[in-house]
């Protein structure tokens, strides 16, 4: 997981702090508005989260802890074979094996004269 450095994400809350408080204080005035939207949607673009609260808790959480923390928390605890994240599978014996890749098959057909041909090429 990519994380962006800490000072950007403390200029970033700052930015959507300030513009929360003017846009608070004036609630009609659309410039205010859209520049807080904005600061809301860059956050949740910086912290992966989907909507702007969840951003700022998750910006002022990983400003107060340390990275590994952080991302446990994100994460979950380690998961620890490679069996259980997913890149290799099992195999009957239950050890780990690599996973082959997968066979496409030929686009087109062949006609009764046992020629291939593929429509349109």
């Amino acid at each position: 997981m990519l994380l962006p450095a800490k000072n950007e994400v403390a200029r970033h809350l700052r930015r959507y702090r300030t513009w929360e408080r003017v846009m608070l204080a004036s609630p009609t005035d659309r410039a205010a508005r859209d520049s807080f939207e904005d600061s809301g949607y860059t956050l949740c673009v910086l912290m992966g989260k989907r909507c702007a609260r969840e951003a700022v808790t998750a910006a002022e959480r990983y400003l107060q802890t340390s990275l590994p923390a952080y991302l446990q928390e994100q994460t979950g605890p380690p998961s620890g074979p490679l069996e259980q994240t997913g890149h290799l599978g099992q195999g009957q014996n239950g050890k780990a094996r690599k996973e082959q890749p997968r066979r496409t098959r030929a686009v087109g057909r062949e006609t009764p004269s046992g020629r291939r041909f593929t429509a349109g090429r």
